[in-house]
């Protein structure tokens, strides 16, 4: 059985200010997405799935797409490359969009707008946020796994290694029974403290603490191509509840499982690994990653350059 990679890269990067995606931040002007590719593939994965902005398609290629067409799994299969772009000719004719709205729906529609071009158990991650090399082969031997449907899986990553010391952030804070999800819970303003602490800032008058060893979701799942089903029900619904005036309410793939969890339609493995996770948020963040990408040639987890 084959797998796919989904990379979501159709996203705004406001709070970054710039292109985040492709910001070349590694030491040979290598975007996160290209250490994503190139980890996916040894650990075996077949295909690579791009979701982009309308008109983003040759920046892709330029900077890895083409390049991933002649690249090889472990067991010598050609690595496949497809496109798909997120806008807003995929939502449904019975919502009016707002004039105002420039915003993308979020994760839930990004990863339906790559339904026609994934046939195989995928994983499905954010393009600007690095996952670490075990990760892939982690999530890839459970993909194999999965029934074809009513299951999934996350690669979970400690809270306190996720924060920003730049600013606020949005992680899925995770329950957990016997290794399954119970719960995730989409927090949208977690903020880390001088002095260690984390808290949950959406209410500013009454600071909710979390525990910084607390599992969270970086957007890191594996699901069977049965869970698109869900995602259009899902979205079709979140759609038909949205005020009409709405121009930036997203829907999210966190909230999708967890309301599939809390129904009894899916069963979520949480899958730990050693790997470090680092990521952009604030332009500020991007010094700390320049270093630790550039830590990791030196070491050897990669060659001298991504670029070939």
């Amino acid at each position: 059985m084959k797998a796919t990679l989904v990379i979501m890269a159709a996203g705004m990067g406001s709070r970054y200010g710039g292109e985040k995606q492709t910001d070349g931040i590694g030491p040979h002007g290598e975007a996160i997405m290209e250490y994503s590719v190139y980890d996916a593939v040894r650990a075996g994965f077949h295909k690579i799935v791009f979701i982009i902005k309308p008109g983003m398609e040759p920046t892709i290629r330029a900077l890895c797409g083409d390049r991933i067409e002649t690249m090889h799994t472990p067991q010598g299969e050609p690595v496949e490359v497809a496109y798909a772009v997120q806008d807003f000719s995929s939502i449904p004719a019975f919502y009016t969009i707002p004039p105002e709205r420039k915003k993308p729906f979020g994760t839930v529609h990004a990863a339906l707008c790559a339904r026609d071009v994934v046939q195989e158990p995928f994983a499905i991650i954010n393009a600007d946020d690095y996952y670490g090399v075990s990760a892939y082969e982690t999530i890839l031997q459970k993909l194999l796994t999965l029934k074809p449907t009513g299951e999934g899986a996350m690669v979970g990553y400690r809270l306190k290694n996720t924060v920003s010391d730049n600013g606020t952030v949005s992680r899925g804070v995770c329950q957990l029974d016997s290794g399954s999800l119970r719960k995730v819970k989409e927090t949208l303003k977690i903020k880390k403290y001088p002095d260690g602490r984390i808290t949950d800032t959406e209410n500013p008058a009454q600071e909710v603490p979390l525990d910084p060893e607390s599992v969270v979701s970086m957007n890191f799942w594996g699901f069977t191509p049965w869970i698109f089903e869900e995602m259009e029900a899902y979205f079709h619904t979140f759609l038909r509840e949205l005020a009409p005036e709405e121009q930036k309410a997203e829907c999210l793939l966190p909230v999708l499982v967890d309301r599939l969890i809390t129904a009894g339609r899916l069963d979520v493995a949480v899958l730990h690994t050693d790997a470090v996770w680092f990521g952009v948020t604030y332009q500020e963040d991007r010094p700390v990653v320049e270093q630790a990408l550039k830590a990791l040639h030196e070491n050897g987890t990669y060659p001298p350059s991504l670029k070939g």
